[in-house]
C-alpha cells in the first residue's frame, strides 16, 4: 500500500511537468558517473572514489542507489575504487562492474599504500579505498519489500575472492549469447589517452596499456591479445562493441572498425571512419544501435555522432593533449554502418544528417517510440580533466578549471532514424537546462519512459567552486510524448521472454487511447528496451527490439495485441533483464520488467516461432474511451493529470510487481545460501605505526569498525573462477619502472596533496560563472 501510495504521489507530481522540459530528479548523493536501472523502483549509482560529503563507514561514499518513487537517494557501500570502470547485466537480472582504478586519496593523490613502483597503490587510508583494476563487484538489485541492510541487497566487491586476470581501467564489455561477458583492452594504469608519444611501443605502451580481452564467468581461457587493440593504440579506451546477428562482434576505437569472432579470435576489418572522426573516450561521440524491427529485418545497424577530428600530432599522451581542447569544437557529423548486410554487400559507411550542433560527450537514449534522444556534453573539447594542456602550462591559467570541454549544450535533439535523410534531428519546444553535463555525466531511460539524467565532475576531486563543478543535482526529462493525456495500461505481459516459442497475449483497455480502435490497434507496438549501463556518454548494452504483432479489436473498444516471443536469435538482445513497453499512437506505457532467456549462463534454448493470428478488426469500429492524446514536440503543451492514466496503471502494475517481486524473494533466498555474510579485502599492510588499524582476518576501517571474515565462495555460474586459487589472478606484479611523477595517472601526482573542495583560483574573475563566448571561442 504504501509502495501505491508513493507512486500515485509521484505520478501525480510527473503530471504535472511539460513534455519537452526537465524537472527536478533530486540529490544523487554521489556523483553519478555510472548509472544502471535495477528493478521498478531503484538506480543504482556510481561514482569514483573521492571527498564525497556522504559517508558511510567511515569514509567518503562512492555508491548510492536512487528511488524511482521519491527521487530520493542513499549511499552504498563500495568498497575498492570503482573509477571508469566497465560494467554489464547478467542472465538472472543481476548486474557486474569490471576494473577501475587503483587506490586515490585527497585531491586525486596516489594512495598511502603504493605499488607498481610508485605508480599505483592498493589501498589509501584516508579514503579507504582499494586498487580496483582487478576487482569484479556484483550486485543483485532489490526493492523495498527487501531487507537493503543485507549482504544480498549490497555490492559483493571482494578481489581478493572475484576478480579479473588483468588490470582494466576503461575496459569495454559485451555479453555473447549465453550471457558470458567479454570484457576487452583498457588501462593497466593510465590518464589522459592510452599512448606515449611518440608512441613507439603500440602493444603495452610502457607496462599501461592492457591489448588483451577475457571472459566473465571465467571460462578456463588466459587473457590473450586482441591485435585490434594494438592497432588503435592510443585511443582504443571504452571501445564500442556491438554483438552482431552472427555472434561477430563490431568493435570501433581509434577511427578504425572491425568484426571480431570471440570464438576463434580472428579479426575482419571494416572501413575506416569517414573523416578519421574518433568516437571512443576522450572524444567521446554518441554510439548506438539503432532499433530492431520487423520492418528492418532485425538486421543492425549503428549510428555514431560528434565526437573529434582532432589529428594524432593533437591529442596528446597519458598527461594532457597538446593543444587548448575547450577551444576545438567537436564533430557535428554522423555516420551509420550495418556491419553484417543481409543482401550479400560489403559493409559501408554512410553519412547521415548532421546533429543540429556539434557535441562531444553527447550520449544517445533510445526511447519507447524508437527515436534516439541525444542528451548532454559540450560544443568543444573532450572528455578527461587536467590541470594543463601543451598550450596553457599552468592550472591557474585554465579557464574551466580542470575540464577539457567547455560550452555544454543543455537543450537535447531527437533523432528519428525512420524519417527522410536531411529531417533526421528537431529540437523544436525543447528546454535548455542550467546545469552543465560534461565529463562524467550520465542518462538512462526509466521505467515511465522518462530519462534520468544526472552527474558531471570534470574534476580530480570534489570541487564544488570551480567554472564546472562536481554535481549531484539529478534532473528528469520529459519527452514529448508526456503531452499525452492517456497512456497504456496493457495486461498480459510475461515476466520471462524466450527466443521464438509461443506468442502471448496482450490486452488494452479503450481507456488507454483515444479515437479510433481500429487505427489504434494498426499503430500499436511491443518493445523490449535493455536501458543499459550508463557511464562515459555510452549506454552498454542499450538495446530495442520490436516484436511482431497482429491483434483483435473488440467491439467494446479494447484491444487483443497477439505478440510473438524474443526472435529465436540471442545475438540479437543477449538474455538478461529488460523493460516491456507497449506504445499505441506513439504513447508509450509504464515499463512490465521481464528476464529474457533462462537466467542462467548457457546456451539459450530456442523454438520455432509460432504463427500469429490474422488481424481482425470491428465490424463496426468503436473509439477508445481515453482523453485526446497528442506526441508532438510542443512544449507548450501540458499533460496536466496526464499521467493519472499513469496512477490507474500504477495499479494494474502492482499485481504484476508482486508476481515479479516473489520472483525476486525466491531469487534473494537462494542467493542467501550462496553468497557471503562479510567480505574480505587482504591487502599489504600499511606502514608501521601509520596509525590505521587492519584486521587481518578481514579488516577494520578504523578504530571500532567491525572485523569482516574470510568466507569462500559457492561454485556459483556468476562468482566461480577456475583460477581462483592460485596466482593467475592476482595484481600484476610487473613494475612500470617510473618514478612517482609518473603520467600513468589522469593527472601527474601532485606531492601538495591539495583538496579540490577549495579552488584557489575561484575567486578571480575569469572563473566566474560566465565567460563572453561562454567557452565557444575557436583557436583552429
Amino acid at each position: 500500500m504504501l509502495a501505491f501510495v508513493a507512486a500515485a504521489a509521484w505520478l501525480a507530481t510527473a503530471s504535472a511537468q511539460t513534455p519537452g522540459s526537465f524537472a527536478n530528479g533530486g540529490n544523487t548523493t554521489v556523483s553519478a558517473m555510472m548509472m544502471f536501472v535495477g528493478n521498478s523502483e531503484k538506480v543504482y549509482i556510481l561514482d569514483k572514489a573521492e571527498g564525497n560529503a556522504a559517508q558511510i563507514n567511515g569514509h567518503p561514499a562512492w555508491g548510492a542507489v536512487w528511488d524511482f518513487n521519491t527521487h530520493t537517494s542513499v549511499a552504498m557501500e563500495v568498497v575498492t575504487n570503482v573509477f571508469c570502470a566497465s560494467g554489464m547485466h547478467l542472465p538472472n537480472g543481476s548486474y557486474a562492474t569490471f576494473g577501475g582504478n587503483g587506490a586515490v586519496g585527497i585531491g586525486g593523490n596516489i594512495g598511502s599504500n603504493t605499488t607498481d613502483g610508485g605508480s599505483a597503490a592498493s589501498f589509501d587510508m584516508t579514503y579507504q579505498d582499494y586498487d580496483g583494476r582487478n576487482a569484479i563487484r556484483i550486485l543483485n538489485p532489490c526493492t523495498d519489500t527487501d531487507d537493503f541492510s543485507s549482504p544480498q541487497c549490497q555490492w559483493f566487491d571482494n578481489a581478493t575472492l572475484l576478480s579479473m586476470q588483468k588490470q582494466r581501467w576503461y575496459s569495454a564489455a559485451e555479453p555473447l549469447a549465453d550471457g558470458t561477458i567479454a570484457i576487452i583492452g583498457g588501462f593497466v594504469n593510465g590518464g589522459y589517452i592510452n599512448r606515449n608519444y611518440p608512441n613507439t611501443d603500440p602493444e603495452f605502451e610502457g607496462g599501461a596499456a592492457e591489448p588483451t580481452y577475457e571472459f566473465y564467468p571465467a571460462n578456463g581461457t588466459t587473457a590473450t591479445v586482441m591485435n585490434f587493440m594494438i592497432k588503435t593504440s592510443g585511443l582504443n579506451a571504452y571501445a564500442h562493441t556491438y554483438l552482431m546477428p552472427s555472434g561477430k562482434m563490431l568493435v570501433q576505437a581509434n577511427y578504425s572498425t572491425m568484426l571480431w569472432d570471440p570464438s576463434t579470435n580472428t579479426e575482419t576489418d571494416l572501413p575506416d571512419m569517414p573523416g578519421q572522426v574518433v568516437r571512443v573516450y576522450p572524444a567521446s561521440g554518441g554510439v548506438a544501435m539503432l532499433p530492431l524491427t520487423p520492418a528492418n529485418n532485425y538486421t543492425p545497424t549503428v549510428i555514431f555522432c560528434g565526437g573529434s577530428n582532432m589529428t594524432d600530432d593533437m591529442w596528446g599522451n597519458y598527461s594532457w593533449p597538446v593543444i587548448d581542447t575547450f577551444y576545438y569544437p567537436a564533430s557535428s557529423d554522423c555516420q551509420r554502418i550495418t556491419p553484417e548486410p543481409t543482401d550479400g554487400s560489403s559493409p559501408v559507411y554512410i553519412q547521415d544528417d548532421d546533429m543540429p550542433e556539434t557535441r562531444t560527450m553527447g550520449q544517445f537514449i533510445i526511447l519507447p517510440n524508437g527515436k534516439l534522444l541525444m542528451i548532454n556534453g559540450g560544443e568543444n573539447g573532450t572528455a578527461g580533466y587536467s590541470e594543463n594542456t601543451d598550450t596553457t602550462l599552468e592550472y591557474g591559467q585554465m579557464p574551466y578549471g580542470m575540464s577539457l570541454a567547455a560550452a555544454p549544450v543543455g537543450q537535447p535533439a531527437l533523432y528519428d532514424p525512420d524519417a527522410p535523410s536531411g529531417s533526421r534531428w528537431s529540437n523544436d519546444g525543447f528546454s535548455t537546462s542550467n546545469i552543465p553535463r560534461l565529463y562524467h555525466s550520465s542518462a538512462i531511460l526509466l521505467p515511465d519512459a522518462s530519462v534520468l539524467v544526472a552527474g558531471s565532475n570534470p574534476n580530480v576531486d570534489v570541487n564544488l567552486t570551480t567554472f564546472f563543478p562536481t554535481t549531484y543535482q539529478a534532473e528528469i526529462f520529459y519527452p514529448p510524448y508526456f503531452s499525452a493525456s492517456s497512456r497504456p495500461v496493457p495486461t498480459g505481459i510475461p515476466s520471462t521472454l524466450t527466443y521464438g516459442g509461443n506468442y502471448f497475449d496482450v490486452t488494452i483497455p479503450a481507456a488507454s487511447y483515444s479515437g479510433s480502435a481500429n487505427d489504434a490497434a494498426a499503430n500499436t507496438t511491443v518493445v523490449v528496451i535493455r536501458p543499459g549501463w550508463t557511464t562515459h556518454a555510452m549506454n552498454m548494452g542499450q538495446r530495442y527490439v520490436q516484436l511482431n504483432t497482429t491483434y483483435t479489436v473488440n467491439s467494446n473498444g479494447s484491444i487483443v495485441v497477439h505478440t510473438s516471443q524474443m526472435p529465436p536469435n540471442a545475438n540479437l538482445f543477449q538474455p538478461g533483464p529488460a523493460m516491456v513497453f507497449v506504445v499505441v499512437n506513439g504513447i508509450p506505457s509504464n515499463a512490465t520488467f521481464v528476464i529474457v532467456g533462462s537466467g542462467n549462463i548457457e546456451t539459450q534454448p530456442t523454438s520455432a516461432v509460432a504463427s500469429l493470428p490474422a488481424n481482425v478488426l470491428a465490424a463496426s469500429d468503436t473509439s477508445g474511451s481515453g482523453s485526446a492524446s497528442s506526441s508532438n514536440n510542443s512544449a507548450s503543451s501540458t499533460h496536466s493529470g496526464a499521467i493519472i492514466g499513469g496512477v490507474v496503471g500504477a495499479v494494474v502494475l502492482l499485481g504484476i510487481l508482486g508476481a515479479l517481486i516473489g520472483i525476486c524473494i525466491s531469487r534473494r533466498r537462494r542467493a542467501a545460501n550462496r553468497a557471503p555474510k562479510n567480505y574480505a579485502i587482504s591487502d599489504p599492510k600499511p606502514a608501521p605505526n601509520s596509525g590505521y588499524n587492519i584486521n587481518y582476518g578481514g579488516f577494520a576501517a578504523g578504530a571500532g569498525a567491525a572485523p569482516r571474515t574470510n568466507e569462500n565462495l559457492s561454485a556459483d555460474p556468476y562468482y566461480q573462477q577456475d583460477y581462483n586459487a592460485s596466482s593467475d589472478w592476482t595484481r600484476s606484479n610487473m613494475a612500470l619502472n617510473v618514478p612517482p611523477s609518473s603520467p600513468y595517472r589522469d593527472v601527474p601526482q601532485r606531492e601538495n596533496g591539495m583538496s579540490m573542495d577549495i579552488d584557489p583560483y575561484a575567486a578571480e574573475s575569469r572563473m566566474s560563472t560566465s565567460t563572453p563566448d561562454d567557452g565557444r571561442r575557436h583557436r583552429f
